[in-house]
């Protein structure tokens, strides 16, 4: 399979998984070693703003939410548009930074499109792959406009956009309910 880098993960209405029901993965990173990306419409109810005071003491001038990235533990995470402070780019226009000093910049900045992610989603070589195979997600190039969109509907927009003639759309993604194992 090729690299689902720079793609987006689009949760198939069948998805039962908790961490992944209804999401939205951008993909960081794939390849033979496995595969990394980030939850991108679970948004936490603390501010970066209130989550930076607990653990650092340079000033943060960043807006907006924290994100739920996954069930992975690891360190804090900036998906952004600027190249200087570039751990890696994902799409062209579009980085990802982990890096300490990199992500105490942007914090102290603010400027400028960027969602701060604590957990990841990780897959250990295959397993994405076989869940491709089950049909577990859609997968879309990324675009910024699809990384920074709104969250609330975003999962919903994503899977009616990505396979307008797949069977996952034939069914109305509002008559599914929040825990598909009910069903």
């Amino acid at each position: 399979m090729e690299s689902l880098r720079g793609h987006l993960l689009i949760a198939s209405p069948q998805l039962a998984d908790p961490n992944f029901c209804r999401s939205v993965v951008l993909m960081v990173q794939h390849d033979d070693g496995g595969a990394m990306g980030l939850v991108l419409n679970r948004p936490l109810d603390t501010l970066v703003v209130t989550a930076w005071e607990q653990v650092s003491e340079v000033p943060c001038q960043a807006e907006g939410y924290l994100h739920h990235g996954g069930p992975c533990e690891g360190p804090l995470m900036v998906i952004h548009m600027d190249a200087s402070m570039s751990d890696m780019e994902i799409v062209p226009g579009l980085y990802f930074s982990a890096e300490k000093e990199s992500v105490q910049q942007l914090a102290s900045i603010g400027d400028g499109q960027m969602r701060f992610f604590v957990g990841y989603a990780g897959w250990a070589p295959g397993q994405l792959e076989a869940e491709m195979e089950e049909g577990a997600w859609v997968a879309v190039p990324a675009s910024e406009e699809s990384v920074f969109g709104e969250e609330s509907e975003q999962w919903q927009m994503m899977l009616k956009s990505a396979a307008p003639r797949s069977p996952l759309t034939w069914v109305n993604p509002k008559l599914i309910p929040d825990d598909p194992s009910v069903n």
